[in-house]
Order: C-alpha cells, then sequence, then structure tokens
C-alpha cells in the first residue's frame, strides 16, 4: 500500500494516462457479459454502459459510467460526462433488475453530467433527481464503486446505493476543486489549494460515513497491475452481493435510508 496521499496527489493518479477504465474491469471481473442500449425515450448514450453479467455465477446488472483509453474513445463518451439518456438508460436497467431480483452494481467515474443546452433541454436535472429518488426505494440489492472520478450530481444518480466503496486513490466530491475555487475564490488557479482541503479522499469517505470501504490499489495506483486491482474487486464485490441478497428487502430498504440520513450528522 502506498503512504498516505494528499487529495491533489490522489488526483494526479487518477487522471494518468493509463488508468483502467470500466470497459477494462467488465472482462476481468464479469463473466458473459451482454450490453444493453438506449432509454427508450430518446437514444443511446455512450457515457453509461449498462447490461447483464454473471459474477461467480450470480446475476448481475451493471451500470458503468465510460471513461476513454485515449482521446478517441473520451470523443465517442463525451469524456465520461453523461446526458440525461444516460441515466435514463440507468434508470430503465435498475428497474429491469428489481424485477427480476438481480443485484445491481454501478461504476462510478465521471468529472459530473454533461451540462450543455442540450443536456438541459433534454431535462438532464430531472433525470438525475429521478434516479436519486427512485434508486433510494429499488427492492433489490444496490452496490457502488468509484473507480476515478465521482463528481457532484453526476456520480450521485448512480451513488444511492445500499453500500459504497471507493478505490484507494478515487475522489467523491459534490464539485470539482477547480469550480470550487472559482466559485469561493473567484481564482481557478488556486485548484490544488482546494482540492487538499475538500476532504474528498478515498480516506475522508470513510471518515465521514459516505462510504463503507475502501479498495485498496496496487503501488503506485491502478494503472501498475490491472488484474490485481480487478480480483480486489472482485473480492469485494462477490460476498458483498450474496450478503445482502440474503438480507429481507424490508430491512435492506430501512438500512438504505438511514445510512443516507446519517450523512452529515455530527457531534463535537
Amino acid at each position: 500500500m502506498d503512504e498516505k496521499k494528499t487529495a491533489w496527489e490522489c488526483l494526479q493518479i487518477v487522471h494518468t494516462k493509463g488508468r483502467p477504465t470500466v470497459r477494462d474491469y467488465i472482462p476481468m471481473i464479469f463473466e458473459n457479459f451482454y450490453e444493453m442500449h438506449g432509454d427508450r425515450l430518446f437514444g443511446d448514450d455512450s457515457a453509461i454502459i449498462g447490461g447483464i453479467g454473471k459474477l461467480d455465477g450470480v446475476p448481475v446488472t451493471v451500470i458503468a459510467q465510460v471513461k476513454g483509453r485515449d482521446i478517441n474513445e473520451n470523443k465517442n463518451c463525451n469524456f465520461s460526462m453523461p446526458h440525461p439518456e444516460g441515466y435514463r438508460k440507468a434508470l430503465r436497467l435498475a428497474r429491469q433488475a428489481e424485477k427480476f431480483h438481480r443485484p445491481v452494481v454501478c461504476f462510478i467515474d465521471t468529472p459530473g453530467a454533461f451540462c450543455g443546452i442540450s443536456a438541459e433541454e433534454r431535462g438532464q436535472g430531472e433525470a438525475i433527481a429521478k434516479n436519486i429518488a427512485e434508486f433510494m426505494t429499488l427492492r433489490t440489492p444496490v452496490i457502488s464503486v468509484v473507480l476515478g472520478e465521482g463528481g457532484s450530481g453526476g456520480a450521485l444518480a448512480l451513488g444511492v446505493c445500499d453500500e459504497l466503496a471507493v478505490l484507494e486513490n478515487a475522489l467523491y466530491t459534490v464539485v470539482s476543486p477547480r469550480a470550487f475555487a472559482s466559485i469561493l475564490w473567484k481564482d481557478p488557479s488556486r485548484e490544488q489549494e482546494a482540492c487538499n482541503i475538500m476532504q474528498i479522499t478515498a480516506d475522508d469517505m470513510l471518515r465521514l460515513g459516505i462510504a463503507e470501504t475502501v479498495i485498496k490499489e496496487p503501488i503506485g495506483g491502478a494503472h501498475n497491475d490491472l488484474d490485481k486491482i480487478s480480483e480486489n474487486i472482485r473480492e469485494y464485490l462477490s460476498p458483498k452481493i450474496r450478503e445482502k441478497l440474503q438480507k429481507d428487502i424490508d430491512e435492506l430498504l430501512r438500512e438504505r435510508y438511514n445510512k443516507f440520513r446519517r450523512i452529515g450528522e455530527f457531534t463535537e
């Protein structure tokens, strides 16, 4: 395990060229993955991939935000900034999973939802809000894993879950450090300073009760050993999913509700 790093150092690691994306992880973690497309309302969004696979023999629905491994892939997936049809596709697949009582595994890796005019015209805010509301009452287990960047509502739309895991160098934040510096100090050049005071690292998420698990990365970052980090994710997911499937669904929903009610409660 690496020595404790600052949030800024973690940000540089998750921006490392060659860091694995969900397209690397899916074939390493799941068997017989079959991708499904479209929201049945407007179209498909390549910034979110979804489908059905098996994890150690258990059928699961996988919903993931896609980062590119090169400039062409990044252009194709809109630099991992989903449009509303991406979130509606995610919700369609989550409802299908609920119908067949398949657990849902979400992988979060986005700087934030796309904020362009076209996305706003098609109801970006409503799509994110509806995901948050409906995932909260989804009657099947939901496990989410932050792979790199977990930015703003774009991440939270897939982050309402029974348990949240964060990769060791990943970040989970209400706003990007650059946006934080721009809004708070009117000075985006103070991005590094903002990053290091925002409390957005995996250890911060664990300490604040937002995440339940930190998944260790190989020394230097996930890009240094894809096999090892995939194994670590799989070793976390497989028993956790089996554990959640054994719970009474009403008890699972109460625990999910209470998990989010506790966030932000502090005593001094």
